[in-house]
């Protein structure tokens, strides 16, 4: 009886785990696939090639690039020919889809471009033309103030000085390019039509590598113009250098990157010779540089005349304004103004100054009873607000 008893609870046990796997079988079977719909496939075309300058053009400006460009297939073969037989250099796209030249074509010169392609129906393409550059009627060069590898101050503007009048002044600055890193706000102005200079919003950062580009080759600039050559500058932003000289106190006060380092006694205009009230840059630096009033209408042999051999002078603007030494007004440094205009130092002090000043360093003259220094006057572009750089 206990053996049947074992029995009859083993059977129930198989009859229960039989019972559960039927349950979990007797769930409707899935679907079938729906095997009526296919993936649609992309439709084969024949490549289309499409060429800039187009076909028998004229008058192409060289400094803009030839292009080539692909439709519904990969770029192949370029060839961009000059008459002389001189390939232009170029390169594909990375992802095929077309062709750019690198590197510019001559002025009134004739060229032939020859360009393959293959269509995604696996089919070659090919495509011919030629085309003309311009004879242009004038031709500018361009110099800048910053030099390469230049290390400049935070005031440094970037000065653009064309060889003539540039008719087209938007397309002048389309063609030129100043960018920093780490990158700041700035803006063009034009002072007459040869001189374009670009200006950070504020004082640049020390530290800043700045990057100078007057791609003018090639470029129409108005009614004929078009640039000579290129230029491209990099340059490097040193130490912030701020002096700032009172005319009351007769000291000038100079600091580097915002500590103050020195108080030189100096001696400003005297009446009548006061000198211009504003901010300064520092634009050149000199040695046994002679001064001469002639320059500024007074003969160096009539009273109040001079031509004098300075030691050590650093230029702050066109109109001969300089910070320099001046030995034989060292009783008055610290005292009075007695200069024609320039701001005196000491021997030591001038020699001193200019050592640790460089080019786009900030001079700042006040209560000097002098007139406002004329933004044009110089590097002296910290003389306009913001707003008023821009309008």
């Amino acid at each position: 009886m206990r053996v049947r008893g074992r029995l009859l609870v083993v059977v129930a046990a198989i009859g229960l785990a039989v019972s559960g796997c039927s349950s979990a079988t007797s769930s409707e079977p899935p679907k079938p696939s729906d095997t009526s719909s296919t993936t649609a496939k992309p439709p084969v075309k024949a490549a289309v090639l499409s060429v800039t300058p187009a076909k028998d053009a004229t008058d192409i400006a060289p400094g803009e690039p030839v292009t080539v460009t692909v439709a519904d297939g990969k770029i192949g073969e370029v060839k961009l020919t000059g008459a002389d037989g001189k390939v232009v250099a170029g390169k594909p796209r990375p992802d095929g889809g077309g062709w750019d030249s690198a590197e510019p074509l001559g002025y009134g010169k004739k060229y032939t471009l020859a360009a393959t392609a293959t269509g995604s129906d696996g089919k070659p393409v090919t495509s011919e033309s030629s085309f003309t550059t311009v004879k242009p009627a004038r031709q500018l060069g361009v110099s800048v103030n910053v030099s390469d590898g230049q290390t400049v101050g935070v005031g440094m503007p970037v000065i653009f000085s064309f060889s003539g009048n540039v008719p087209d002044h938007a397309a002048a600055e389309r063609a030129i390019k100043v960018t920093s890193e780490p990158a700041q706000e700035g803006a063009f102005r034009w002072f007459g039509d040869k001189q374009l200079i670009w200006r950070p919003k504020d004082y640049w950062r020390s530290g800043s590598k700045i990057s100078v580009d007057a791609a003018i080759y090639g470029k129409s600039l108005g009614n004929g113009t078009f640039g000579r050559q290129d230029v491209s500058v990099k340059a490097a932003v040193g130490d912030k250098l701020i002096v700032i000289a009172d005319g009351e106190s007769h000291q000038a006060t100079v600091t580097v990157n915002d500590k103050d380092v020195r108080t030189i006694p100096i001696s400003m205009g005297k009446p009548g010779h006061n000198t211009p009230l504003g901010t300064y840059t520092v634009i050149s630096e000199h040695n046994n540089y002679i001064m001469d009033s002639s320059t500024y209408g007074v003969p160096a042999d009539s009273p109040g005349g001079y031509r004098t051999l300075i030691q050590y002078a650093v230029r702050l603007s066109w109109s001969g304004i300089f910070f320099h030494s001046a030995p034989w007004s060292v009783p008055q440094q610290g005292k009075r103004n007695v200069s024609h205009g320039c701001i005196n130092m000491s021997t030591d002090n001038a020699k001193w100054l200019m050592d640790t000043a460089k080019p786009g360093d900030i001079f700042t003259v006040k209560n000097s009873g002098g007139p406002a220094l004329d933004p044009s006057d110089g590097w002296s572009v910290w003389q306009l607000s913001w707003d008023a750089w821009k309008s």
